[in-house]
């Protein structure tokens, strides 16, 4: 619980099995008595890039209504507070299936517990979609990033994929290029506010089936993302529209190395459904 303010805050790190791993988020089980402007307040306050508040609940149906707030902004969606609230949820009221009414939409979520009775949860985003990214938006974007046209991999092209929120997807055309990350704040922060993107969402292909990626993500305040579920699931979306899925596919990210919080999504890509699934872990940490 966060000591700074009355409302009870839950701290979790998702994406991860270890404390000092993942992607940090508050979770707020009741906020029905909460508005808009104290719900940020209690974002800021935390500091963590997304803190999740549960706004209503019907527990009988697993049903619950969910928001996310940035220390600077309302997000229509964001995957690893989901993951957060999920497991938060599953501890208290033991595994199985959830869904989610967000401002992105319907999102039903799985949670199972392993025999160390650690909670994992699987996500299903609403339908995603990608177009390749023109290319006033990707010159933008590389100015801002002080990257060359060169640095990037021919083979996957620049995008703007949703899957709940937009991102901008940019490839590497290597690791070292990936682990290089030096960007212009205010510039990049412009650049998106401008397009309407919610990370830029930058990867490195390891193999057809793992990749490594990073997720500067300035608009809402924070320099970068350790583990990103709206942009994996967006992501995916991004490689069905590539055709880069012939089959139902299981993709590998890995997250957050560059930065010493190491997190490990999962993502469930079918060529044949819109729709993305999102797995990872959540473990409890200290405010």
């Amino acid at each position: 619980m966060t000591s700074s303010t009355a409302t009870p805050v839950l701290r979790y790190t998702a994406f991860t099995s270890h404390p000092d791993g993942g992607n940090r988020a508050g979770v707020v089980l009741d906020a029905s008595r909460l508005d808009e402007r104290r719900m940020l307040a209690i974002a800021a306050d935390v500091g963590y890039s997304e803190t999740a508040f549960v706004t209503a609940r019907d527990e009988r149906r697993r049903r619950f209504a969910l928001r996310y707030f940035s220390p600077l902004a309302e997000v229509a969606f964001c995957g690893h507070a989901t993951v957060a609230a999920s497991v938060a949820l599953a501890e208290r009221m033991g595994p199985g299936a959830l869904v989610f009414d967000t401002p992105a939409g319907e999102i039903g979520v799985e949670t199972v517990t392993d025999a160390r009775g650690s909670v994992r949860a699987t996500l299903t985003s609403v339908p995603a979609r990608s177009r390749p990214a023109r290319a006033v938006e990707v010159d933008a974007a590389l100015s801002a990033l002080r990257w060359e046209r060169d640095d990037l991999d021919p083979a996957l092209p620049p995008h703007v994929a949703f899957a709940g929120n937009e991102h901008l997807v940019l490839a590497a055309g290597s690791r070292a290029r990936l682990a290089d990350l030096d960007y212009d704040f205010e510039a990049l922060t412009g650049v998106m506010r401008r397009h309407g993107w919610t990370t830029v969402h930058l990867v490195w292909r390891e193999s057809d089936d793992r990749f490594h990626a990073r997720d500067p993500f300035p608009v809402g305040g924070v320099v970068e993302d350790p583990a990103t579920g709206a942009a994996a699931a967006a992501f995916g979306g991004y490689l069905r529209a590539l055709g880069l899925v012939a089959t139902a596919s299981v993709i590998a990210l890995r997250q957050g190395e560059d930065m010493g919080r190491p997190s490990d999504l999962t993502i469930e890509v079918d060529p044949h459904d819109a729709r993305v699934r999102v797995t990872g872990q959540a473990v409890p940490i200290a405010g």
